[in-house]
């Protein structure tokens, strides 16, 4: 009897200090697991945050400076004023995707985009943090590295001509512009202290360094397709 108590409170134990989510209440910010362990969850740093700022916060829209319409998309608390937690059809920040945000003519979220935020809110809309939710042994264009320009560089380079004249939308022509100006691509995606504001890509917040890690070793190894 004394051994079988004994191995539930260790059971016990072990389910309540296993669990490896940190978890901030004072800012809901959930820390999720580092690369190597295993979470559905949709990370808002590294998934939603930047297609907000990609697609919705450029200059003239939704940025701090802008705020067009009274409307920031550039952080979670902003965002969050036109979600509901777990109830996308009474989300104005996301209902609006596809009809009058983007505004038409202006580079459009694809599907998987929209489908993304979707989980995020029926998730519970969380201010989720990812460290390193990324393989940093994949960074074949097609199954990694086209996804990641598409997400934090879609909105601004994704539709020719692009933001300055600079179109990443392709293999083609994201090689080429990227193995052209290298140093200057690395640079902005590292968010160089020495470097304007305006210069670092994505605008707003820096990607998380293992996707950083993955568009280097596609680099590195020669842009392979």
């Amino acid at each position: 009897m004394k051994a079988s108590i004994t191995f539930v409170f260790v059971l016990f134990f072990l389910l309540l200090f296993g669990c490896h989510h940190e978890v901030n209440t004072a800012n809901n910010n959930i820390i999720l697991p580092v690369i190597g362990t295993k979470s559905d969850t949709v990370c808002f740093n590294s998934e939603v945050l930047p297609l907000y700022v990609s697609y919705c916060a450029s200059s003239g829209c939704h940025d701090v400076v802008s705020h067009k319409e009274g409307v920031i998309l550039t952080d979670y608390a902003n965002i969050m004023r036109g979600i509901r937690a777990k109830d996308a059809t009474r989300s104005e920040n996301y209902t609006v995707i596809g009809k009058d945000m983007p505004p038409r003519g202006s580079p459009q979220m694809t599907a998987a985009n929209v489908s993304t935020i979707l989980k995020w809110i029926n998730q519970g809309a969380l201010n989720t943090t990812c460290a390193n939710k990324c393989d940093t042994s994949a960074f074949k264009y097609n199954t990694t590295i086209s996804g990641i320009i598409a997400t934090n560089c879609g909105g601004c380079h994704g539709t020719k001509p692009g933001s300055a004249n600079i179109y990443l939308g392709d293999y083609a022509s994201a090689k080429l512009y990227i193995s052209t100006y290298k140093t200057t691509f690395l640079n902005a995606i590292n968010h160089l202290p020495t470097l304007a504001a305006s210069k670092r890509m994505p605008p707003v917040n820096k990607m998380i360094d293992c996707k950083i890690d993955q568009i280097q070793k596609w680099i590195n190894n020669g842009y392979p397709q």
